[in-house]
C-alpha cells in the first residue's frame, strides 16, 4: 500500500512536468511573404519551406525562426537585392519570434479540432525587436498537429529601407504567412 501511495504521489508531481515538457516542432515550416505594391506590375514575393517552429504544448511557449537567405524569389535579381540591400542577410541572417500562445486554455493538443488563438511575443528582424500579436490557428487531426499564422509587418518598423528608385514597387506593409505540420520532439 505504501508503494502504491508513493507511485500515485510521483505521478501527481511528475505529470505537470511531463506535460509541460511535450514539445512539438517542425524544421520545414512554409514561410511566404508578399511585398507587392498595388502600383507594381510584377509580384514582389518569396517563399521558403525551411522555417523552424517549436511549441511547448504544456506552457504555450512558441519559438520560430527563418534564415533570410532561404527565401526564393521568382527573379534572381530580386533575391540578390533582398539579401544585399534590404534585409542585409549577411549582417542579419535570420528573423526570430519568441512568445506565447495568449489563450493557451483554448487549445487541447490531445483532441481533434481547430483552435483559433492569438500568439504574442517579440519578433526580431534586421536587428530590430518589436512586440507582435497575431492570430493563429492550431489544428489537431488524428493526433497530428499543424499551426498557421498570417500577419502583416511594416518594413519601416524594422529599419528596412527601400531605395526611392523602387519604392513604389515594394509595399510598405508586407503580408506574411508562416505554418506547417508539427511532430513531437524526442
Amino acid at each position: 500500500m505504501k508503494n502504491l501511495k508513493l507511485a500515485v504521489l510521483a505521478i501527481l508531481i511528475g505529470a505537470p512536468i511531463l506535460l509541460s515538457a511535450q514539445r512539438i516542432f517542425t524544421k520545414n515550416a512554409n514561410v511566404h511573404f508578399d511585398a507587392t505594391s498595388n502600383k507594381s506590375l510584377e509580384e514582389v514575393d518569396a517563399k521558403t519551406n525551411t522555417g523552424t517552429l517549436v511549441i511547448d504544448a504544456g506552457t504555450g511557449a512558441v519559438e520560430a525562426a527563418v534564415l533570410m537567405k532561404s527565401f526564393q524569389f521568382e527573379k534572381a535579381l530580386m533575391q540578390e537585392h533582398f539579401n544585399e540591400n534590404y534585409v542585409e542577410s549577411t549582417k542579419f541572417p535570420k528573423a526570430t519570434f519568441k512568445g506565447k500562445i495568449a489563450d493557451q486554455s483554448k487549445v487541447n493538443f490531445k483532441q481533434d479540432g481547430t483552435y483559433n488563438i492569438s500568439v504574442a511575443g517579440n519578433l526580431t528582424m534586421h536587428g530590430v525587436t518589436k512586440p507582435v500579436t497575431a492570430p493563429a490557428t492550431i489544428t489537431v487531426k488524428g493526433g497530428k498537429v499543424s499551426a498557421q499564422t498570417n500577419f502583416t509587418l511594416a518594413l519601416a518598423d524594422y529599419d528596412v529601407a527601400i531605395p526611392s528608385l523602387v519604392a513604389d514597387k515594394v509595399a510598405k506593409v508586407v503580408k506574411v504567412s508562416f505554418g506547417g505540420a508539427l511532430e513531437t520532439m524526442k
